[in-house]
């Protein structure tokens, strides 16, 4: 009986994953070389390189369409690559560029853990709870109508007025 294989073939993908890339270039001329490199099959729309401990070596190169993806794949793989082979495959999973494209992404999100309860820590939590007004209005005071009115022309100026008709009549 033949042993079965672990690895299970990835389907066909607009995103090829390049590893064993040399890890010491630096990713800006990296990217650049990639480019380069992979250009003559298709467009390309992405090249995403990390420089994490995680991802060095490695690379993602997405393309237009699977055609040019296939093709770059069968070309380059095993491609000696700054004294490196290069191992290429389709990726696991659509890019987030293909997605943007086609309308399917979606935004990840983050989720929280829960918030421990907390218990009231004074006695005015204790008897109002959390939900206590921040601040208390008497019930029967009558509404302050002039707050926040500025006062008008008229007004100041017959303040004036009378300011300097004491200053001229202190004068004499």
């Amino acid at each position: 009986m033949a042993a079965k294989s672990q690895a299970q073939p990835v389907k066909e993908n607009q995103t090829i994953y390049c590893n064993n890339l040399p890890d010491q270039i630096p990713k800006d001329d990296l990217k650049r070389n990639l480019y380069m490199l992979f250009a003559t099959y298709g467009v390309i729309l992405d090249i995403i390189a990390l420089k994490t401990p995680q991802m060095r070596g490695q690379a993602h190169i997405v393309f237009r369409d699977i055609d040019s993806s296939t093709q770059a794949m069968r070309a380059l793989n095993g491609f000696n690559f700054f004294g490196k082979e290069m191992r290429i495959q389709y990726a696991k999973s659509k890019s987030d560029t293909i997605a943007k494209l086609d309308g399917t992404f979606k935004i990840p999100v983050k989720e929280e853990p829960a918030k421990p309860v907390e218990q009231p820590s004074t006695a005015h939590e204790a008897v109002f709870g959390s939900a206590a007004p921040a601040k208390a209005k008497p019930m029967n005071a009558p509404e302050d109508s002039t707050k926040g009115v500025k006062r008008g022309r008229d007004e100041e100026s017959e303040d004036e007025d009378d300011d300097a008709a004491m200053d001229v009549s202190d004068s004499d």
